[in-house]
C-alpha cells in the first residue's frame, strides 16, 4: 500500500526515454538468442544463417509491435504525445527526419497486419513478420515453401519468444504514474 503512494511521477519525455531504451536493451541483448534459436529451429531443412548483427528489421517489428500496444494502454491523447515524442527520438537515432520514421513505422505495421491478416493478434503478426522480413521460407521443407507459409510450430515458438520482447505496461505502472 505504501508503494502505491510513493510511485514515481514523470512525464511524457520521460515516459518515451524509458520506452525507447528498454526496446533497444531487449532487441540488442535478445537478437543473438533470436537469430541463433531461428538458425536451428527444426523446422527449417536449411539453417537459415541469420547473422547476429543483423538485427535491423527485428528492431524495427519489435518497436511497431510496441508502439501498437502504446495505442490500447493510454488514453488517445495522451497515446498520441508519448507516439509524437518517441518518433522525435528515434527518427534522430536512425539518422531520418520524423515524417519519415513514421511512415517507415506505418509502413510496417501495415505489412504487420497484412501478412497477419485475418488475425488480430500482434505477437503472432511480429511472428510472421519476422519470418517474412528475414526470407525464411526459402528454408522450409517444400510443403511449407510452396504454400509460402511459415510452419505453425515455428510460428508457436517464435510467438513465445517474441512475447518477451513486449513492454510490460502493468509493471510499470505499478512503479510509475504519469504526471
Amino acid at each position: 500500500m505504501f508503494s502505491a503512494i510513493m510511485k514515481r511521477k514523470l512525464t511524457d519525455n520521460q515516459v518515451a526515454n524509458i520506452f525507447i531504451n528498454a526496446i533497444f536493451d531487449s532487441v540488442d541483448s535478445g537478437w543473438n538468442e533470436i537469430s541463433s534459436m531461428i538458425n536451428e529451429d527444426p523446422a527449417f531443412v536449411q539453417s537459415p544463417n541469420l547473422n547476429a548483427k543483423d538485427s535491423g528489421e527485428f528492431g524495427l517489428i519489435v518497436i511497431t509491435g510496441n508502439l501498437s500496444f502504446l495505442e490500447s494502454t493510454f488514453e488517445a491523447e495522451q497515446a498520441m504525445r508519448v507516439e509524437r515524442i518517441i518518433f522525435q527520438k528515434l527518427a534522430k537515432i536512425y539518422d531520418m527526419n520524423e515524417l519519415d520514421f513514421e511512415n517507415l513505422i506505418r509502413k510496417y505495421q501495415s505489412f504487420i497486419s497484412r501478412v497477419n491478416h485475418p488475425s488480430k493478434n500482434m505477437i503472432y503478426g511480429m511472428s510472421k513478420a519476422i519470418f517474412h522480413k528475414y526470407r525464411l521460407n526459402e528454408f522450409q521443407d517444400v510443403y511449407f515453401k510452396r504454400m509460402q507459409a511459415p510452419n505453425p510450430l515455428f510460428l508457436k515458438r517464435m510467438d513465445e519468444v517474441i512475447s518477451n520482447f513486449i513492454w510490460n505496461w502493468d509493471a510499470f505502472f505499478k512503479k510509475y504514474k504519469l504526471s
